[in-house]
């Protein structure tokens, strides 16, 4: 088995123009993750960022963020929380919004999901303007947490969404675009 670049897997990642409106170039990770070499290497070059922190928990962003963080989770030895979209939790929850390019949105997880001073990373597939990854760092913070970092297998630098996430620990992106 050869072993890839990080080149080899942004080869992998597929550019569609134009998608979800005139101008955006989407990153398409489903072609990447279809090819078992290529979403090993991706799960374990994320992995191989913090495995000499002691993390308690992976909060993984709805929905893709869940794609990497429970691998993450298991080959990482600790748990994964759900970090969702309003009313797709069970029991109670701790909310944090965030701006939008016109409104606002939401995420939450449970109330308790997190001992105070539980090790937390936040995981998602991508890091554009940063607005969900800052509210994710937020609820960590909120629910007692200590944030570790925040891992991303895309960056899409010009939005500049790094400069959000200054005091959220190690912050890492794969594959800068």
């Amino acid at each position: 088995m050869t072993t890839l670049t990080i080149e080899d897997v942004k080869d992998k990642i597929r550019a569609v123009p134009n998608f979800p409106k005139e101008g955006i170039i989407f990153r398409d990770i489903t072609t990447g993750l279809k090819d078992a070499e290529t979403m090993k290497v991706m799960i374990d070059y994320l992995c191989d960022q913090y495995k000499d922190c002691k993390i308690d928990y992976i909060a993984g962003i709805e929905s893709r963020g869940f794609i990497f963080g429970m691998p993450m989770a298991y080959k990482l030895n600790c748990g994964f929380i759900p970090v969702r979209k309003p009313n797709k939790l069970p029991a109670e929850t701790i909310k944090e919004s965030y701006d939008l390019e016109y409104g606002t949105d939401t995420i939450e997880i449970h109330a308790d999901a997190i001992e105070e001073g539980a090790n937390v990373l936040v995981v998602d597939d991508l890091l554009a303007t940063g607005g969900t990854a800052q509210a994710a760092c937020s609820l960590v913070r909120k629910a007692g947490g200590n944030l570790v970092g925040a891992a991303f297998l895309i960056e899409l630098e010009g939005l500049q969404g790094r400069k959000k996430l200054d005091n959220c620990g190690k912050v890492i992106s794969m594959l800068q675009y």
